[in-house]
């Protein structure tokens, strides 16, 4: 199970630190025609805002594990990252955009398992 955890730990670090680089370095506009037609609803800053919440969240999914300093800092990211996304499922449900519901759903199942496993029997 510790080896699941890490697994999907660092998946979901690469996909929330790759997608937040993204948003706090490309322009609003960019990021629209790109396909994110979300950043339409919030300001430019509220989008670099969001990028840094993903990108910081996905650094404490192993950072604190990797070094051994405050590793109780790994679930609390993951329930960070899990709230993160009820958020994007409301902003993507109320545009109707389902398929990006779907997939914000399975990253949220992913970082409740990642907090449930951590905060639980495989607590490091």
């Amino acid at each position: 199970m510790n080896i699941a955890l890490w697994v999907v730990a660092g998946l979901l670090a690469l996909l929330f630190i790759a997608a937040g680089v993204m948003k706090m370095i490309q322009p609003k506009e960019k990021l629209a025609a790109s396909g994110l037609g979300w950043v339409e609803d919030f300001s430019p800053g509220a989008v670099k805002a969001i990028g840094a919440v993903d990108a910081l969240g996905g650094l404490g999914l192993v950072l604190p594990a990797i070094t051994g300093i405050a590793p109780v800092l790994v679930p609390l990211a993951a329930v960070g990252l899990a709230l993160t996304m009820v958020g994007a499922v409301f902003v993507h449900a109320r545009r109707k955009e389902y398929p990006v519901v779907a997939f914000n759903i399975v990253l949220l199942v992913l970082c409740v398992f990642v907090a449930w496993g951590r905060f639980g029997d495989y607590a490091f």
